[in-house]
């Protein structure tokens, strides 16, 4: 995966990630038009689809909503890069099919703005825009079949027609 990174900070939660008033829907389409509203209004009109986003400590930390995951996946990002993520939602982001990366500190090597490219399958990242590339954890080969599937409902169903 190649995009532009939109970084974001520390301790970002899921009221920020998509806002309480605009959970009246799943459709992936809505919720990602509101993606980051309740950190900065119109955030996501930067956002082209392919697009990365790079988070600080704490990424998701907050109510356990798979809203949040279902709207960075609206707004076009297939792919979370974060110096870490709240438990629950590294769990939801995958079960919803939302990639997510670890990078603890190197997550710094990257700026807003900046093009990278991604390997999931090896973890290594790369900016294209410094030419610095480092390794985060692969994802693994479990929750790569779960993505694989468009997420925990698509591997539950595809399982039960096996």
């Amino acid at each position: 995966m190649k995009g532009k990174a939109h970084k974001v900070g520390a301790h970002i939660d899921t009221d920020a990630i998509i806002p309480a008033r605009f959970l009246v829907t799943t459709d992936t389409a809505e919720l990602g038009a509101n993606c980051m509203e309740g950190l900065e209004a119109g955030w996501v009109k930067r956002v082209k689809p392919g697009d990365i986003m790079v988070a600080g400590e704490n990424f998701g930390c907050g109510s356990s909503r798979e809203h949040a995951p279902l709207a960075i996946i609206g707004a076009g990002m297939p792919v979370v890069i974060a110096h870490s993520f709240a438990r629950i939602f590294y769990r939801n982001g995958f079960n919803m099919g939302l990639i997510l990366l670890e990078a603890g500190d190197d997550v710094n090597k990257i700026g807003d703005g900046d093009e990278i490219e991604v390997d999931t399958a090896t973890g290594k990242v790369t900016n294209l825009t410094t030419g610095v590339s480092f390794m985060t954890q692969a994802v693994p080969p479990f929750m790569q079949s779960i993505l694989d599937k468009g997420g925990l409902v698509g591997y539950v169903k595809n399982r039960l027609q096996a």
